[in-house]
């Protein structure tokens, strides 16, 4: 051991605290992963690109029939864009953490993993650097595909500047909560396929939630799937700060499953990296 790299650890405990190194590992980590998202754009692109080309399948393709179906043989496609862009950027915030996965999972195989515990960095460090740059890319997404919505049309007139805030803290949680159990599937998975294969259904849970169409349109049998999953509420609750309309219960059980969410995926997520490595 040379002398620069022993006397490292003692320089980092004079000159900061351990919640301020805390705090700039986890910067260190989050800015790696970002450039790791910048050099390999191919999967942002692609998880950007499905949510956009669903919101213009259905406005364009099938707008007209949904909105019929919806509004009792009135078509209105422009009634059709305000109810279906809500869900569309639920499904926008799914789509990102199952990148995450198969990063945490790529992470922990190639071995880079081995050598950031022999390193004097906050342990925890590596996990929230890539929740929060996954929050971050969410955002972004999410920025971008309402920008599309917009330009297709919708509008969000009788919002307040408080329930638009309110709409951007539901997406963050959402997408916080969602990408701490991308990373514990990502941890759990033995490669990054299995962890793609594993972080699949973040994908599918907002095709079977209300985001296309109402949940009384659909199936008895179905409804109570429809309707008892995290997606739904969330759904509801954002439609309801930026259209207008009732949100019910749904804003309490839509706070309620991100924040079970986010505690059940931490705690998988610290319990399997603090492991002893195999």
């Amino acid at each position: 051991m040379t002398p620069a790299t022993s006397a490292r650890p003692a320089a980092r405990s004079r000159g900061a605290g351990p919640l301020a190194l805390a705090v700039r590992d986890s910067n260190t980590m989050l800015r790696r992963n970002l450039l790791h998202a910048l050099r390999y754009p191919s999967l942002t692109l692609n998880v950007l690109l499905m949510p956009i080309v669903m919101l213009l399948l259905f406005v364009y393709v099938m707008g007209d029939v949904m909105s019929a179906g919806i509004g009792g043989g009135d078509a209105d496609r422009s009634a059709y864009v305000a109810y279906l862009v809500p869900g569309i950027l639920l499904m926008t915030i799914g789509s990102v953490p199952a990148g995450s996965a198969v990063a945490v999972s790529m992470d922990m195989t190639e071995g880079i993993i081995t050598r950031f515990r022999t390193m004097a960095i906050h342990r925890s460090c590596v996990l929230v650097g890539h929740v929060v740059g996954s929050v971050l890319r969410a955002v972004i997404s999410v920025v971008l595909v309402g920008a599309v919505a917009v330009a297709i049309g919708f509008r969000s007139t009788d919002a307040t500047p408080l329930e638009w805030l309110a709409a951007f803290g539901l997406l963050a949680l959402v997408a916080t909560a969602f990408t701490w159990i991308a990373v514990a599937i990502g941890l759990a998975s033995p490669n990054a396929e299995a962890a793609g294969n594993n972080a699949l259904p973040l994908l599918v849970l907002p095709f079977i939630s209300s985001a296309f169409v109402p949940i009384e349109m659909m199936p008895g049998w179905f409804q109570p799937i429809a309707r008892y999953q995290p997606f739904t509420p969330a759904i509801e609750t954002l439609r309801g700060l930026l259209l207008g309309t009732g949100i019910g219960d749904n804003g309490i059980a839509a706070v309620a499953w991100c924040v079970g969410l986010a505690a059940l995926g931490h705690y998988w997520s610290v319990s399997l990296f603090n492991r002893d490595p195999r």
